[in-house]
């Protein structure tokens, strides 16, 4: 199993970092602002970035279609099956919703209800964690 660390990084957002079976060490910093950074960390010094590559909305989401975006599905299942209370819905939004082809951050979902947007699933693509400006119905 991957061991993927989250840290929130304060007015920036949070990293997600894990360390590949050939000892490379890896992660995502994503933005409060939605963007996000691919960071491939020095071999010698594990808390040095070598390289960052600034990825926008569309190349985000083409990355993590090539590394499996579709398997989020399946790893929410997994975790229904491992987390007693945890609950989650598919919510088709219509074409006549007050937020149909506005940003998702407009709806404030968390605000209004406590939940979380985990994947927008539209055409059999997967969009996981999508950024507050992400715009169901565009793409």
């Amino acid at each position: 199993m991957v061991e993927i660390e989250q840290t929130a990084l304060p007015g920036i957002g949070l990293r997600h970092e894990s360390t590949t079976r050939s000892g490379r060490r890896i992660g995502i910093v994503s933005h409060r602002t939605g963007s996000r950074d691919l960071v491939i960390y020095d071999r010698d010094d594990p808390d040095r970035a070598g390289g960052t590559v600034i990825l926008d909305d569309e190349e985000a989401d083409a990355l993590a279609e090539l590394l499996g975006a579709p398997l989020v599905v399946q790893r929410l299942n997994d975790l229904h099956r491992e987390v007693e209370g945890l609950v989650s819905e598919k919510l088709p939004i219509a074409d006549d919703s007050p937020y149909a082809g506005r940003p998702m951050d407009d709806a404030r979902v968390r605000t209004r209800t406590g939940a979380s947007i985990v994947a927008v699933v539209r055409g059999g693509q997967v969009y996981a964690s999508p950024a507050p400006d992400f715009v169901p119905g565009r793409r």
